[in-house]
């Protein structure tokens, strides 16, 4: 799959499972972003590939360190265990 198609794919199971986008970054029943792709770097004016905030959010980092802490962020050059690391010291 394209990283396009991908999206409308996650996009909709959002909808099967009853997401409404009433108010833009607002709360949420369901929200699954798109993190990497394998070491893709991919930009439109839907999707950011790596998800452009993922290296900031603990909640993302730590799940993601358990299961794929080797893998790199392809824009950062770090590993993901690097970059959950990273949020202890700031």
């Amino acid at each position: 799959r394209t990283p396009e198609e991908l999206l409308r794919l996650v996009n909709g199971i959002e909808k099967e499972a009853g997401r409404e986008r009433l108010i833009h970054w607002g709360p949420r029943t369901l929200d699954i972003d798109i993190l990497l792709y394998d070491d893709v770097v991919y930009d439109s004016e839907d999707l950011h590939i790596p998800h452009v905030e993922m290296h900031k959010r603990e909640f993302v980092l730590e799940p993601l360190s358990a299961i794929a802490g080797y893998k790199r962020h392809p824009l950062l050059g770090k590993t993901i265990s690097e970059l959950r690391a990273g949020l202890d010291k700031q």
